[in-house]
């Protein structure tokens, strides 16, 4: 996914809760609106699209408060030191949390803040088409949809 059809994405996203791009971009960005890919081509080649993800209207209008919201926590380690002194690794595999705080955004904010690529952590949080794809076809090769799975009789 190219980084214009990730900021359509995440916009159209935004749009469903009623962030409104056109506004935004005449006020922040400064630049006359000729039309909306060509406003997000603009954001993607200027890179001016940090503005957009650290901006308050997007990111409430995004992380929309009191909606419950699935995302996907990537695996992390990190190294800690146990009651008795020893030094251990903790290896965390990555799961799935639900969030419906009512300031929600400005967890992600921060998060997205601290992240080193804030696309990259915004991505998680958009379900486009390839990734039902990709779904399906990770769950076709687990054997979960192939012909060889025994059916029940009646």
């Amino acid at each position: 996914m190219t980084r214009v059809e990730l900021l359509r994405a995440v916009l159209r996203q935004a749009k469903q809760n009623g962030f409104v791009f056109r506004t935004w971009y005449e006020a922040r960005i400064g630049l006359p609106w000729v039309s909306l890919p060509a406003a997000v081509e603009i954001i993607a080649e200027q890179r001016r699209y940090y503005a957009l993800l650290f901006s308050h209207e997007f990111a409430e209008a995004f992380w929309k408060s009191g909606v419950k919201m699935t995302y996907l926590v990537p695996p992390t380690s990190f190294i800690t030191q146990t009651r008795n002194g020893r030094i251990i690794t903790v290896e965390r595999k990555p799961y799935t949390r639900r969030t419906n705080r009512p300031d929600n955004w400005r967890y992600h904010l921060r998060e997205m803040a601290a992240h080193e690529e804030p696309l990259r952590y915004i991505r998680r949080f958009v379900v486009v088409a390839e990734d039902l794809v990709a779904t399906v076809a990770s769950s076709t090769t687990d054997g979960l949809y192939s012909e060889d799975v025994p059916t029940r009789q009646r």
